[in-house]
């Protein structure tokens, strides 16, 4: 069985998407739990995906933040935020993030965009856009990390590459990557903590496990707590 180093517990959580009374309602369950935790160091891992979808990113990315200030926290890149940033950088881009949700994140930041923007009206939006997000939560979007490791657990928000070692995994592929790694059977050398792609419930497989169980559509946001070789996902 995959362990913790002794005297850690983890909580972990994946793929918010905007949710964030559901992100709330969480906190008070790890507080909750934190009462139990003794000596123990508490880590908290946040496996992207923050944004897009779901209805008030903009509170999301709040509550994230003042959770970090007050406890250890690791916030990884899910590929919605890869695409914000992107945006922000190519406007010509929204056409394609609207896909993603990112209507609803326009939305939580006060910005009421046309259902077919035009060239002009999408250099406006983003321009509006990046002068609405506050600069310490851009601060927060350009300093997420791409992985965590602890103990045999390698933290990850859409999975590896197979065959390729982990410390050698391209960004690309930690963020976007689907059937190639659910499909595989491997052993990558570490258990992989992954999101990314919704299940119906938390897919625990002997190889990694998925706690993407898709809030914004289901209303279920999970929480894996890992504490030596136990693992209990809520």
């Amino acid at each position: 069985m995959p362990t913790v180093p002794e005297g850690i517990r983890i909580y972990a959580i994946s793929d918010i998407h905007g949710c964030a009374d559901l992100l709330q309602q969480m906190f008070a369950v790890i507080d909750r739990d934190l009462t139990t935790i003794g000596s123990r160091r508490a880590i908290h891992v946040f496996l992207g995906d923050y944004i897009d979808r779901g209805p008030d990113s903009n509170r999301t990315i709040e509550l994230l933040m003042e959770r970090g200030m007050k406890h250890e926290s690791i916030f990884l890149k899910g590929n919605h935020e890869a695409f914000l940033l992107d945006v922000l950088h190519a406007p010509s881009q929204l056409q394609d993030w609207k896909q993603y949700g990112g209507l609803q994140t326009l939305a939580s930041y006060g910005l009421r965009p046309s259902l077919n923007p035009d060239p002009a009206e999408q250099d406006e939006l983003i321009r509006r856009l990046s002068q609405a997000i506050p600069p310490h939560q851009l601060h927060f979007f350009n300093n997420l990390r791409a992985r965590f490791v602890c103990g045999d657990f390698f933290f990850v928000h859409a999975g590896v590459k197979p065959g390729v070692a982990l410390a050698n995994q391209q960004e690309q592929d930690m963020l976007w990557i689907r059937d190639e790694f659910l499909e595989s059977n491997k052993n990558f050398g570490k258990y992989i903590v992954h999101g990314h792609t919704p299940v119906q419930q938390p897919d625990i497989r002997p190889n990694r496990v998925n706690i993407d169980t898709g809030a914004y559509a289901t209303g279920n946001l999970t929480l894996l707590t890992l504490q030596d070789d136990s693992m209990i996902a809520l």
